[in-house]
């Protein structure tokens, strides 16, 4: 009895130390709440905007606005010479009918080779010309992989081309397949010609440095690709 007598009056009062690590632990746990709820209502806005583009036409684009350029006229893809679309696909993502937004082939490809090369998708491309700004960081790309997958389950292949050739540059301030087609050639979309389609398709990616004014090498290959998917129906979702 004097023993259990002596061990109360002597014991540290329990408050002194069982609350403590709770105390501590507690703005932690409140920040991770916060963090985890802002986390959730930004991919809400992403997943909201890609929902939205599927059936609104993005009325202009970060790059758009830093070339202070004016808004370009929209043109449906319907309205598009179906060799144009083949040759944007054969020059930059000849795969784009078969996979869901990224093309492990060509991502194993290049790993593989350990080149420094990228493999985007034209799904990735647009997400980062519709949605993001240009420019290489890892903020950037982790944003562009998160709205690569939004995109590929929302619009259909044809809407993400259709897309991709609105917001495309083509040429310093030349963003659009339309002012592409009248600046170059003089024509319409629905009108240009296998050559001046694989020309056109030939500026992508360097669209500053390069020019669809002559033939070149890469013209020539382009050509040739669109024909190539054309045939062994690659080509059969645009």
């Amino acid at each position: 009895m004097a023993a259990m007598v002596l061990r109360i009056l002597f014991s540290p009062p329990a408050s002194d130390t069982a609350p403590a690590p709770a105390l501590r632990w507690r703005p932690l746990r409140r920040a991770l709440i916060w963090l985890r709820w802002l986390g959730l209502r930004f991919l809400a806005l992403m997943l909201a905007l890609v929902m939205f583009y599927a059936l609104i036409n993005p009325p202009t684009t970060w790059t758009i606005v830093a070339e202070g350029t004016q808004p370009r006229a929209w043109v449906d893809i319907e309205d598009v010479a179906p060799v144009m679309r083949r040759s944007v696909v054969a020059a930059e993502d000849a795969n784009f009918c078969l996979h869901w937004g990224f093309d492990m082939t060509e991502i194993r490809k290049v790993v593989a080779s350990g080149s420094s090369r990228g493999a985007s998708t034209l799904t990735q491309q647009t997400a980062k010309n519709v949605f993001l700004w240009q420019g290489r960081s890892w903020t950037r790309k982790v944003l562009e992989t998160a709205f690569t997958p939004m995109i590929e389950a929302f619009w259909s292949k044809r809407r993400i081309l259709e897309v991709y050739l609105n917001v495309a540059e083509f040429g310093p301030g030349i963003f659009g397949i339309k002012a592409a087609a009248r600046e170059y050639f003089g024509t319409t979309p629905d009108r240009l010609t296998p050559v001046q389609a694989a020309r056109l398709a030939a500026v992508l990616p360097a669209p500053k440095s390069r020019s669809p004014n002559r033939a070149s090498a890469r013209s020539r290959a382009i050509a040739d690709g669109a024909a190539t998917i054309a045939r062994d129906g690659r080509a059969d979702c645009l």
